[in-house]
């Protein structure tokens, strides 16, 4: 037999290997946004501002399904990432946000995490949760990829709330620069409502 079908094979078997293995440039790193306990951590993605086109992602609801989000959809959003709700300051966070969701109409609240969907349906039936949306980003890292806040040394995801004007548009943006400490919810809730139009 000869050799040189068996190497051709090789090559085309290579180049497809390589060619598997190219996931497109790295993610932006920030060494300088985010601290735990004073420790540094580093952000991967974009630095998102003020007046940027909120990217589009997909995350996973508590019942498994796939969400969309879309800067299309014409509503004020409020996007409030964080590391886990199994934590004390995340938990604190989340509820409330979920209380403030009945006093800002027309305004819709997610909050993104790497827990598990199980994981978030359970925390959300046991805390009464039910006025905002929660979503893993635990399968596809969409979220945090998008809007720079996947945390490099542990995988999690940063502090931050994003509001989202009618038009798609950021128009706040906290990134806490200390993951142990809660954002700045008046600011936060201050920006919803003239988003809203209130």
């Amino acid at each position: 037999m000869s050799l040189v079908p068996i190497v051709s094979l090789l090559a085309v078997a290579i180049v497809l290997l390589m060619a598997g293995c190219q996931t497109g440039p790295a993610p932006a790193e920030r060494s300088d946004a985010v601290s735990l306990r004073g420790k540094p951590l580093t952000l991967l993605g974009p630095q998102l501002k003020v007046d940027d086109l909120a990217p589009d992602f997909s995350a996973v609801a508590n019942d498994m399904a796939t969400y969309r989000f879309s800067n299309r959809s014409g509503a004020v959003w409020v996007l409030a990432s964080v590391p886990s709700l199994d934590t004390p300051v995340c938990s604190i966070e989340t509820r409330r946000f979920n209380e403030e969701a009945s006093k800002l109409p027309g305004v819709k609240i997610l909050t993104i995490s790497m827990d598990l969907p199980f994981a978030q349906a359970r925390w959300c039936g046991a805390e009464g949760v039910k006025n905002i949306q929660t979503l893993s980003d635990s399968r596809d890292r969409a979220f945090g990829t998008a809007y720079g806040l996947r945390i490099k040394e542990n995988g999690l995801l940063a502090r931050a709330v994003f509001v989202i004007n009618k038009t798609g548009r950021i128009a706040y943006v906290q990134i806490v620069p200390e993951l142990s400490q809660e954002p700045d919810y008046d600011s936060a809730l201050a920006a919803a409502r003239k988003a809203a139009g209130e």
